[in-house]
């Protein structure tokens, strides 16, 4: 079920002679490129637009209303999506700003970007494979919004889901986001690979859901190494911190319909500190059940997903997968993914929900623009054909110091 959102749209005021300065002076860009940035954080040669779209996934647990020991409750799971895409722009000129709440959910912060709002898709090229992006508990669909408008500018269609339960001004149980996240990846798969199908609608034939990849941040990590074929521990499923009535069984490698619930269409993945393996989610027979390629993202002092214990204790066990690990060496939990501190928490006041975001060690633009250098070559090359191996594995000039890259084949 679908429901698309009217969303008012802001065209940054573009005159001759002045584009630079003005992009340069508004606050909380989500396409900066620093200049050391290594060659494919660079933006591509599309026009990108965006859409706000609703989308329902009807008859789903309600797991949040569900008692222990009681009858199952259902409801209508509504997931508001964030679309990129590559866009004619029929002369507007390209600038937009989102509304995005923060990690104070009493804050609201208007993010800068590229993108022109409900911009008429540019069909001659696609159709474009599909890019779906997960974020953490909590979050939100714009908290990695520098790679949804990198990869549209790349030929890519970029949904970036809000997960109900899980965002920032809707947080509530865990035990909903343990359940839910591999089903609102498959969820938003199923919908646009319909979209795309349908003659009249607003994607028609501009998405190749047939090559499909997903970007999971911690939670939406922990979601998308299930999607991959690492099903959950039995040893998990009774546990203090799962869902009621051991209803975790369903993405557990004990359950025979699991791995027949998985969506073969996912062709890639891209895990950007995974949460769950510290936590006891996998054992290495688990995860020896994925076989589809995978980039880990992760910093060594990581202390919400762990590290040795965590992301890097994945990338060993998968081990009939092809797979690497890139590590951001002195940085923690929020390598690579979130967008750059917003100016309206970059305060005392907001000290605590600032830190949601950066990072100690690393700078966010810089970290945004590797990661998105990773993500497009590994996407480019699993989903387009595009022999990018040369720059999977090897760490940008200049970063030497500062970034490892590992690689294991299948049995290793």
């Amino acid at each position: 079920m679908l429901i698309e959102k009217t969303m008012r749209r802001y065209v940054v005021p573009l005159m001759f002679g002045l584009a630079s300065s003005i992009v340069s002076a508004q606050p909380n860009r989500i396409d900066l490129i620093d200049e050391a940035a290594p060659e494919l954080a660079q933006f591509g040669g599309h026009s990108v637009g965006v859409r706000t779209l609703e989308v329902v996934a009807p008859n789903r647990i309600d797991i949040l209303n569900t008692p222990r020991g009681g009858e199952t409750a259902f409801y209508e799971r509504t997931l508001t999506l964030e679309i990129w895409y590559p866009a004619d722009l029929q002369g507007a000129q390209p600038g937009t700003q989102y509304q995005a709440i923060t990690r104070n959910p009493e804050i609201t912060a208007t993010l800068s970007g590229r993108a022109v709002r409900d911009a008429e898709p540019l069909r001659a090229d696609g159709p474009y494979p599909l890019i779906i992006i997960s974020h953490g508990y909590p979050g939100n669909r714009y908290l990695m919004s520098h790679t949804g408008e990198n990869l549209a500018s790349k030929g890519y269609v970029v949904a970036s889901i809000d997960h109900a339960e899980s965002t920032y001004d809707d947080q509530q149980a865990f035990s909903s986001t343990l359940y839910n996240r591999p089903l609102d990846q498959r969820h938003v798969l199923n919908t646009l690979a319909h979209l795309s199908s349908q003659p009249d609608g607003i994607f028609s034939e501009m998405i190749n859901a047939d090559y499909t990849g997903i970007v999971g941040y911690s939670m939406g990590g922990y979601g998308l190494i299930n999607n991959l074929g690492g099903g959950y521990t039995e040893e998990i499923i009774s546990g203090f911190m799962a869902p009621p009535n051991r209803l975790l069984q369903e993405h557990a490698t004990s359950n025979p319909d699991y791995r027949s619930n998985l969506d073969e269409r996912i062709r890639a993945g891209f895990a950007v500190a995974p949460w769950g393996m510290n936590a006891g989610f996998w054992q290495a027979e688990d995860l020896a059940g994925i076989n589809v390629p995978t980039f880990y993202l992760a910093g060594d002092q990581d202390t919400v997903a762990g590290y040795e214990n965590g992301p890097r204790a994945i990338y060993e066990a998968a081990v009939n997968s092809d797979r690497f690990l890139l590590t951001f060496l002195g940085a923690g939990h929020n390598a690579g993914a979130p967008i750059p501190v917003p100016a309206e928490l970059n305060n005392a006041d907001n000290k605590d929900a600032a830190a949601h975001y950066r990072d100690e060690n690393w700078d966010n633009v810089v970290m945004n623009n590797i990661m998105d250098h990773y993500v497009t070559a590994w996407f480019d090359f699993h989903l387009k054909g595009i022999d990018r191996s040369a720059i999977i594995s090897a760490v940008p000039p200049g970063f030497e110091e500062r970034l490892t890259v590992e690689h294991l084949s299948p049995g290793q």
